[in-house]
Parts: C-alpha cells; sequence; structure tokens
C-alpha cells in the first residue's frame, strides 16, 4: 500500500463508530439545540412582520455574530477532545507508515470531521426557518427592514448594508461558512497541538482559553469595560478586528471598501498562516510524542 493510500486508512479507521460514539452523538444534538435558541430571534422577526426571508439568511445573521460562532465552536472541544485518536490498530498502522503520514490522517480527520459539523448546523439552521424562506437569490424584505433601520442593533441580528451592497445571499452565506470552518479549524489544530506536546487535558484547556481570549476581544465587551460611547469604539473595532480570531471568524467584522478592517480574503490568508504554524507545531510535537495503548 502507498502513502497516500496508508493516510486513507488511518481517516477511515478514525471514522469507524463516529455516528455511534456518544460523545460524538452528544455533539450533534447539542448542536441541534443551540441552533434552535440562536435562530429563534430570526424566526421572531420575520412572524412579527409576516416577511419572508431569502434561504440563506437564516445562517448568514445566525452565524455572522461572533458569539454565536464562539458557542457553535465550543462544541468541538468535546468532538475533538480525544485527537490524536489512538486505538488497538494505531500499533500496527505505526509499524507499516512514517508517523508523518499517521499525522497527516489525523490533519484530514480533523478537516473533515469539523466540515460535517459546520455543514451540519448550516442545515438544521436552514430547516429550522424553512417556513419562512424562498429559494430566490436576492435579499428579502425581512433583510431590508434589519439592515436600512436599527431593528437589527437592537434585536441583535448583524444584517449587514455593506454585504447586500456588494453580495448575494448564497455567496454571503459561503463566505460565512469558510469563516466558520477556518476558526473551527484553528481551535482543533491548536487542541491537537497541544495535546501532543502537554497531554490531553492541556488541549481542552487550551481550545476553552483560545475561544475566552476571543470573546474577551470581542469591541462590545472592550468598550463596555472601558466605558467608551459610542462614537469612541471605531478604533477598537479595528483593533479587535485585526487581532481576534473570533471576530475574523464574524463576517459582519471585515472591510467592504469602506473601512480599515480585515477583508475576507486577509483574514482567510490570516487564518491559513496560523494553521501552518500549528501544523508545524504537531509535527515537531509528534517526534517527542511517546504512544501509550493501556487499557484497550
Amino acid at each position: 500500500m502507498n502513502g497516500p493510500g496508508k493516510i486513507k486508512a488511518v481517516i477511515r479507521f478514525n471514522f469507524l463508530g463516529f455516528f455511534k460514539n456518544t460523545r460524538i452523538i452528544l455533539t450533534f444534538l447539542l448542536a441541534v439545540v443551540l441552533c434552535f435558541l440562536l435562530s429563534e430571534r430570526v424566526i421572531r422577526v420575520a412572524e412579527h412582520y409576516e416577511t419572508s426571508m431569502q434561504a440563506a439568511e437564516p445562517f448568514i445573521w445566525t452565524f455572522g455574530d461572533g458569539t454565536n460562532v464562539l458557542l457553535a465552536s465550543l462544541l468541538l472541544i468535546l468532538m475533538f477532545s480525544d485527537v490524536p485518536k489512538a486505538g488497538p490498530v494505531t500499533p500496527f498502522y505505526l509499524a507499516r507508515m512514517k508517523r508523518m503520514q499517521w499525522m497527516a490522517a489525523q490533519f484530514f480527520y480533523i478537516a473533515l470531521g469539523t466540515i460535517l459539523y459546520a455543514a451540519f448546523i448550516m442545515s438544521v439552521t436552514i430547516i429550522l426557518c424553512q417556513k419562512y424562506t424562498f429559494p430566490g437569490n436576492i435579499w428579502s424584505e425581512t433583510a431590508v427592514r434589519l439592515a436600512y433601520s436599527e431593528l437589527g442593533d437592537s434585536m441583535g441580528i448583524p444584517a449587514s448594508v455593506k454585504a447586500m451592497e456588494s453580495i448575494t445571499p448564497y455567496e454571503c452565506m459561503l463566505q460565512t461558512l469558510v469563516l466558520i470552518l477556518f476558526y473551527s479549524w484553528t481551535l482543533c489544530f491548536l487542541m491537537l497541538a497541544v495535546n501532543l506536546r502537554f497531554g490531553r487535558t492541556k488541549g481542552i484547556f487550551a481550545g476553552i482559553f483560545y475561544s475566552l481570549y476571543g470573546f474577551l476581544l470581542e469591541p462590545d465587551i472592550i468598550a463596555r469595560i472601558l466605558g467608551l460611547e459610542k462614537h469612541e469604539r471605531y478604533k477598537v473595532n479595528v483593533l479587535t478586528g485585526w487581532i481576534s480570531p473570533l471576530n475574523h471568524a464574524s463576517y459582519p467584522g471585515h472591510s467592504f471598501g469602506y473601512d480599515k478592517l480585515p477583508t475576507i480574503f486577509q483574514s482567510s490568508v490570516l487564518f491559513l498562516v496560523l494553521l501552518a504554524v500549528l501544523g508545524l507545531l504537531s509535527c515537531r510535537a509528534l517526534k517527542r510524542y511517546n504512544f501509550t495503548f493501556m487499557g484497550y
């Protein structure tokens, strides 16, 4: 079996019994509950004004908010708390392949598992709101009400005038999904690197700390702590927009040619650089990692 074939075999082993794992089942069940709670505000607006929404808008507005992205990503700490995955067959694979090939399989396992999770929360959000949506690729009357008035801000729904003027709903949904994936990958790759270097418990704490770091750098949180007025928040918004991974994962927190915030492309490049660094750290930690298989 060649190198790619060996990597595929380990990936298949990692996914073996994936949907029978109690921890995975619990993660997806909690994701359904989370999507239900987070999308409630969007549904309430559509019901109150008796207006429809474009099919992509509930997902864009629900997970265009940094706090909601944070809440969704926290479930990934539960989902990937056991990476790197090792089982009774692991010694068999390690004796027949290079450690770096085994590590590549771990990377692909995390990447594919995260894609599956992100696609799931997107699908659940769309399904929950389908009674009020239409498929056409144009912004809805509900979007207009939220974006061009203070209704969106008052309800915490990030409907963006800048987005509506520059992109279609489905394109916006795709970009929102990509940003969530990048943020989730950095969280999971950080856990993997710390698990390899310091042990599994430390990896979980690293994931929690990474999430807490992003939450504390939310512009509204900093503004309340410093007691800033609304007109004084611009510099804080720009600063946190660049140094906070969570703000990079928030679609409305980007520049559309009007300000000094990062663009979607710049955020993507920064996430890729961070992923590359975490990948290198994981590979270095693997060289000193002692595999133990007691209890299997």
